[in-house]
């Protein structure tokens, strides 16, 4: 049986600019005013709605829509870049909204940007350079990400939003609107304020995602354990780990908190850091 996908005719708007060195993918929509570059690789069916300017070895999958004013690509804003071939790639089902910029890695970094399938980037977002996005993330208008950021796999950022470089964000967390992220943020953790401090879990996010009632009870008896007054946070954590093992959420939280790469942690208001 023939894939209906492929039997779409490719459209490229007469206004738009598309290098002979770009490879654009069956049943494309490339719309009026947009750049390809050399090395672009669009998937099967992406849609460059108009004025979309792709640059630079970057790979956009399958179905991916972008709007008009999005700059894709292009040399990132580090001044150690010195024009080493590095990569951005942008998974399938993402929607890229206006004015979004998307910067490619970088020698110092890995030399990969990474957005993940089924993302959403709101109008006027940006993420920097060897910044690592999971599956089915949300950001909202004009988050800002710094340089060499990871997020998680269902994370929400909302609006105005800016997180500082090298910081982790886990899955399923949720970042309150105008938060500023100097620290890494916990699985399923909430995150609110100037400067950003830990408000607990993303509870509605835990019940969108459909996990069960007693996982949720589970992983927010541990969060108390974890996040209490008494001794300190590795010996909480340490704690943690043998009352709740084999438990899925609460052994992501820990081996999030434990990661050797990890920096420091965003805390309650009144928390403690974990020692060195």
């Amino acid at each position: 049986m023939a894939d209906p996908l492929r039997s779409i005719q490719t459209m490229i708007h007469p206004t738009a600019i598309v290098s002979p060195r770009a490879v654009v993918g069956e049943g494309a929509s490339i719309g009026p005013y947009c750049t390809i570059g050399d090395g672009v690789e669009l998937g099967d069916g992406v849609q460059l709605v108009s004025h979309v300017a792709i640059a630079g070895r970057t790979s956009i999958g399958p179905r991916t829509r972008i709007f008009p004013f999005a700059s894709i690509g292009f040399e990132p804003q580090d001044l150690k870049y010195h024009g080493e071939p590095s990569t951005l790639v942008i998974g399938a089902d993402c929607t890229i909204r206006e004015h979004v910029t998307l910067s490619p890695g970088t020698e110092g970094g890995g030399m990969l940007t990474k957005v993940g399938d089924h993302c959403l980037l709101m109008i006027g977002t940006h993420v920097g350079h060897d910044c690592i996005l999971g599956d089915h993330v949300i950001l909202s208008n004009n988050v800002g990400i710094a340089g060499h950021c990871t997020v998680g796999d269902y994370a929400i950022l909302s609006g105005h939003v800016g997180v500082k470089q090298f910081v982790q964000i886990g899955a399923h967390s949720f970042i309150g609107g105008m938060t500023r992220v100097d620290n890494d943020v916990i699985p399923f953790g909430m995150v609110i304020g100037n400067p950003g401090y830990l408000a607990g879990l993303n509870l509605v996010g835990l019940k969108r995602r459909s996990f069960d009632r007693e996982s949720i009870h589970r992983l927010r008896a541990a969060y108390r354990m974890i996040f209490s007054n008494e001794g300190t946070l590795r010996e909480r954590v340490e704690d943690a780990a043998k009352i709740f093992e084999g438990d899925p959420l609460v052994t992501e939280v820990i081996d999030f908190i434990q990661k050797p790469s990890r920096g420091t942690l965003m805390l309650p208001e009144k928390g403690d850091e974990m020692p060195e």
